[in-house]
């Protein structure tokens, strides 16, 4: 009895001076959902922040070996050659210029009035020199220093790449057949080769993919007699201006070069190559698919020219009593390519041989990690109509098939991110640069019945008839025979800057 009454007496005094016992069960309880919140919250927060930290792209391999203390360069003009795997270089830039949030320089439509010289009004946006701040500049054009100038920063590192004109040469006819009309008339690269002059006319449109294209690309005038000495001072006049020029042949040694001349990160200078041909033959012709008139601008050329009937395949076959042929045809780009090749293994030396084996091997590895982890069937490219995706299908162009990727599925969002960057085509590629630079600004669509229209504004201006084509290329060194100074009077712009005033009194009204 007396235990009893003791027992009352302390368990009053506890909940008088501590309370009753419900409040601590309570107060037990609180403190175990607030435990087991911050548990949870933990997890939570942890299994958020896991993709970024376990994505490949954040790897140490990223980097690459070091570079030293240098500056990334972030002001750069790539003169985009045709058939020289400038696609897969224009991707890098798009791709290290949408991860840095660059400006670009981009075209009204697809190109930059190619095949016209450039003029600093084809550039969205451009609101007279230095005006605005352009990082890069990628687009296909034909080069014109003074115009280029009036966009581009003068700190701006300009490069190129080039090829061996016969392999150009046999990837232009696969690609261009039913472009150019001398390619168009032969029955093989073979017959072109044997007497070229009996399919060719200098003033006919289009033509300019048959004969010296690099020459071409870099604005001086392609039909011009060939002479050593001309050749020489063509050559002089593009080391003043270009920093560096890339081979195709040797494209993993040129990244290496080109990543060491801008202080990029391995990674943006790793790719898939973009916009290549499928080897064997295809049989199917023409251009297909909703995106038809913007394959069509990028080939330059309206789909009047194109017939989308099925043809053959075109015939490549070369002897090599032919394939000497196109060199004397391509005198011009053989003699660029003969001294720029040269320069470029001069370049490798000063690098290292050894070290160069190394930092190939380094991007190659690198390449076959990135391809397992992003891509499809091991990495291989596929035909167009296997992707599922058809926002990353590549365009199809002439006789040829364009091949692309298949992204890997159940990639979380930033490696999918980083994976799609790499393989996106470059048209589509332009779309989104685009509508991120000008939110505002209506995207150019061609509906059907309208191609015709469509393609005019994707080339960024006025449709060219084929008579002012004509008298066009006559104005902008089209001619044969000139001299040797006017031939550098035409690069440096004086001769083109006066054919392009049409152009600007064109367009004054629509440049606001």
């Amino acid at each position: 009895m007396f235990f009893k009454r003791r027992a009352r007496m302390l368990r009053w005094q506890l909940c008088g001076r501590l309370g009753p016992v419900w409040m601590w069960k309570a107060l037990l309880l609180f403190v175990a959902i607030v435990f087991a919140g911050q548990l949870l919250g933990v997890i939570f927060n942890k299994s958020s922040v896991q993709p970024a930290a376990h994505s490949i792209f954040s790897s140490r391999d990223a980097q690459g070996p070091s570079l030293g203390s240098c500056q990334p360069h972030t002001h750069i003009m790539f003169l985009k050659t045709h058939k020289t795997a400038s696609s897969t270089v224009l991707n890098m830039l798009y791709r290290f210029g949408e991860e840095h949030n660059l400006r670009f320089a981009l075209p009204l439509g697809y190109q930059l009035g190619y095949p016209l010289p450039f003029n600093a009004h084809r550039v969205k946006g451009y609101r007279g020199p230095r005006a605005i701040e352009f990082h890069i500049m990628g687009n296909h054009m034909r080069f014109n220093k003074p115009e280029v100038e009036k966009v581009m920063p003068s700190d701006t590192f300009y490069f190129s790449i080039i090829r061996d004109p016969v392999a150009l040469a046999e990837s232009s006819f696969a690609y261009y057949k039913e472009v150019a009309p001398a390619f168009r008339k032969a029955k093989g690269l073979g017959d072109f080769a044997d007497d070229p002059r009996k399919y060719y006319d200098p003033r006919v449109r289009n033509n300019h993919y048959a004969r010296n294209l690099l020459w071409f690309d870099f604005g001086m005038d392609h039909n011009v007699n060939f002479s050593m000495v001309l050749a020489k001072h063509g050559v002089d006049m593009i080391r003043r201006t270009f920093k560096l020029i890339l081979m195709s042949e040797y494209f993993d040694q040129s990244m290496i070069l080109l990543r060491h001349a801008l202080c990029w990160p391995l990674d943006a200078v790793v790719s898939f190559s973009l916009n290549a041909r499928q080897q064997k033959p295809s049989g199917v012709g023409g251009m297909r698919g909703s995106w038809m008139g913007k394959a069509a601008a990028v080939a330059g050329v309206g789909i009047g020219s194109v017939r989308s009937h099925a043809k053959m395949p075109p015939n490549l076959s070369l002897t090599e009593d032919q394939r000497e042929k196109l060199r004397q045809w391509n005198a011009l780009d053989w003699h660029l390519y003969k001294a720029f090749n040269q320069t470029f293994w001069e370049e490798i030396d000063k690098f290292g041989r050894t070290q160069m084996e190394q930092e190939v091997t380094l991007l190659r590895i690198r390449r076959e990690d990135l391809a397992r982890v992003c891509l499809r069937d091991g990495g291989k490219p596929v035909e167009a109509h296997r992707i599922r995706d058809k926002n990353i299908r590549p365009f199809q162009s002439g006789l040829v098939k364009i091949l692309g990727y298949e992204l890997q599925p159940g990639l979380d969002n930033i490696t999918r991110m980083s994976c799609l960057r790499m393989i996106r085509p470059e048209i589509q590629y332009k779309d989104v640069l685009d509508s991120k630079q000008f939110p505002q600004a209506p995207a150019i669509q061609a509906q059907p019945g309208q191609q015709s229209q469509g393609l005019m504004l994707a080339a960024g201006g006025p449709f060219l008839r084929q008579d002012s084509f004509r008298k066009g290329e006559k104005d902008l060194g089209g001619e044969v025979g000139r001299t040797l100074e006017e031939a550098k009077k035409a690069w440096n712009g004086n001769h083109l800057t006066r054919s392009n005033q049409t152009l600007q009194v064109q367009e004054k009204g629509r440049f606001r």
